[in-house]
């Protein structure tokens, strides 16, 4: 095999253990599935389903049931035009403040914990005061969508706790995704690649341990519809950053798009995508993920079944 199809072959993703605040996870053997559970009432693809606490420990419960090996629990809508983070070139406060955001984790977090005490939760927020909180309650790994961008704060927060991290690449704020320039396919990935070193580079400065550290390209977090398509289809480029692969690709709005024709040339409804949401897994499953990131868990479960048997076999 010459050198220029060994670099474009996909799967290529190393075993490694990923350590996270109490225990470590095996990475690499088999894809490893992350549910999610949204307890917010604007959230594009459940919002309003699970803001109740019963509610959202009882769709965390089934989603382990179904085989989810880690629990993302979210409290803020990052959907396109949202105010996540505050709005760039002024003093406006996130949609969602700290102490709104805790009381709606916190009474979910532990009601889980309460049902299934050995359940892996990861919180996907970008507060570190949040992170504190939710690191306290019992949570093993921090999902920052900004990649440690957006608050000065949370990487120091992350390496006192020694916790599991999840750094993902966004390119602007929510606000600014739809006014974004179209980027080439080099340099998307030039830019995610960078991006994605900026972040690492930080949280390793404020004494993050490497192996705490998963990376994630951020399907859909400033990129445009087929710039997905173009980062997908080189996914496997970034595993030379040295770091497993976290892939979230469910429901997203560049599925929709492309799903136009088969619904009246209008982007098909959020309910509408799970079949392109299997596809779209299966891709980056063979282009390097070591875990994906879902809303239908059983589905997903079974779609990586047979993705990973299919890498086994090469």
């Amino acid at each position: 095999m010459t050198n220029e199809l060994k670099e474009i072959t996909p799967f290529m993703r190393a075993r490694s253990q990923w350590r996270l605040r109490t225990r470590t996870l095996a990475l690499g053997c088999r894809t490893l599935i992350m549910g999610v559970v949204n307890v917010t009432p604007d959230s594009f693809s459940d919002g309003g389903l699970f803001v109740d606490p019963a509610a959202a420990v009882a769709h965390a419960l089934r989603l382990l049931d179904e085989g989810a090996d880690i629990l993302d629990l979210g409290a803020e809508s990052t959907r396109p035009g949202s105010r996540a983070g505050g709005a760039n070139g002024s003093e406006a406060a996130p949609a969602v403040s700290t102490e709104g955001e805790q009381a709606r984790l916190l009474p979910v977090l532990e009601g889980i914990l309460a049902a299934r005490p050995e359940a892996i939760i990861s919180v996907d927020t970008y507060k570190s005061a949040t992170a504190r909180a939710v690191l306290a309650a019992g949570a093993e790994i921090i999902n920052d969508v900004s990649g440690f961008e957006w608050d000065a704060g949370m990487a120091a927060v992350c390496a006192e706790a020694r916790c599991g991290v999840v750094l993902m690449h966004t390119r602007g704020k929510p606000e600014e995704w739809r006014t974004q320039p179209q980027l080439a396919p080099d340099e998307l990935l030039a830019t995610v690649r960078s991006g994605l070193e900026a972040s690492l580079a930080a949280a390793v400065r404020a004494g993050v341990a490497t192996w705490s550290i998963v990376l994630d390209p951020g399907y859909g977090f400033g990129k445009r519809f087929d710039e997905n398509y173009a980062l997908l289809a080189r996914q496997a480029e970034l595993l030379s950053l040295d770091r497993p692969l976290l892939a979230g690709v469910s429901r997203k709005s560049f599925l929709g798009h492309s799903l136009a024709p088969l619904h009246g040339g209008q982007s098909a409804a959020v309910k509408a995508r799970e079949t392109a949401s299997i596809a779209a897994l299966v891709a980056a499953i063979l282009h390097g993920s070591s875990i994906v990131r879902v809303h239908a868990v059983r589905a997903a479960v079974e779609a990586a079944l047979i993705a990973d048997a299919v890498a086994a076999a090469r």
